[in-house]
């Protein structure tokens, strides 16, 4: 059965309780003892490992110091903090629209390189008006959302210039089912394909297309993005996850870098999409 955004949530929220626990016993401290050491009462040690009070970052920091473990106090803080806010449940957030979805702060414009993972469908800073438009259609339609497909559709656009502006680098990998998963028209499609010749080009641009043969290191993974190593979003069905631990973004890395490599690029991957362009009519 599906684990639940909630569920998971709260999953993590124990695995912050438990690697806390775990320092405790393995630096020999009881539960008074870390107290002491820490400034607080016992009952505050009990709440943290047991999961029932969420630890604030200087929480976690005193924590460490008094199990000699300093070097882990910034991994348990980025933990503690995904665990606490990184599920961002889609019904929720579309309350507002799908317009509200395409603002990102400033951390478009803060990356300087975007490395982008895609088994199903073109990534949104590569897409055309007509495919984003299929696509954001299809997502109002099945989380019963308001149906702003222009004015999203629209801020998607504005939001894919990061890639022409300096400063930024793009490095994508996507799945060769991608190219024949249609989304809109055979226009739309057509157009979408043509343009991830042309982006395919741009020297700010790298996009790899891993073909259907390929001998896999790596199974297929969810659709996730990398902005530069300081976060990782991952999104599922139901919620977007935003992962901060420097281990997990590692992994991503790790497995990001493996994808890379069972991807073809230039000429051969050209011949991939214009293979696609033909499979059309």
């Amino acid at each position: 059965m599906a684990t639940s955004p909630s569920s998971s949530a709260q999953a993590a929220r124990d695995r912050v309780a438990r690697r806390l626990r775990d320092l405790r016993a393995d630096a020999g401290l009881t539960g008074t003892e870390l107290a002491v050491q820490c400034g607080w009462t016992h009952p505050k040690t009990s709440r943290l490992e047991t999961g029932r009070t969420p630890p604030s970052p200087d929480d976690i920091r005193r924590w460490c110091h008094a199990c000699d473990a300093d070097d882990q106090a910034a991994d348990i803080i980025a933990q503690s903090r995904d665990a606490e806010s990184a599920y961002m449940e889609w019904r929720r957030q579309m309350r507002a629209g799908l317009r509200r979805l395409q603002d990102h702060g400033d951390l478009f414009q803060r990356t300087e390189v975007f490395r982008i993972y895609s088994p199903t469908l073109v990534p949104g800073l590569l897409q055309t008006e007509g495919y984003a438009r299929a696509i954001l259609a299809g997502v109002a339609e099945l989380y019963e959302a308001p149906p702003d497909i222009d004015q999203a559709t629209a801020a998607r656009m504005e939001r894919s210039k990061v890639i022409h502006q300096p400063g930024h680098r793009c490095v994508i990998v996507i799945e060769e089912n991608v190219l024949y998963h249609r989304m809109g028209d055979e226009d739309a499609m057509a157009a979408q394909l043509g343009y991830l010749l042309t982006a395919g080009a741009l020297p700010q641009v790298s996009l790899g297309v891993i073909p259907h043969a390929v001998q896999r290191t790596v199974w297929p993974q969810e659709l996730f993005h990398i902005y530069d190593d300081q976060m990782v979003s991952v999104e599922l069905l139901s919620a977007r996850v935003r992962v901060t631990q420097p281990s997990e973004i590692a992994l991503y890395l790790r497995a990001f870098e493996r994808l890379r490599g069972m991807a073809v690029y230039g000429a051969e991957a050209r011949a991939l999409v214009l293979r696609a362009i033909e499979a059309l009519s």
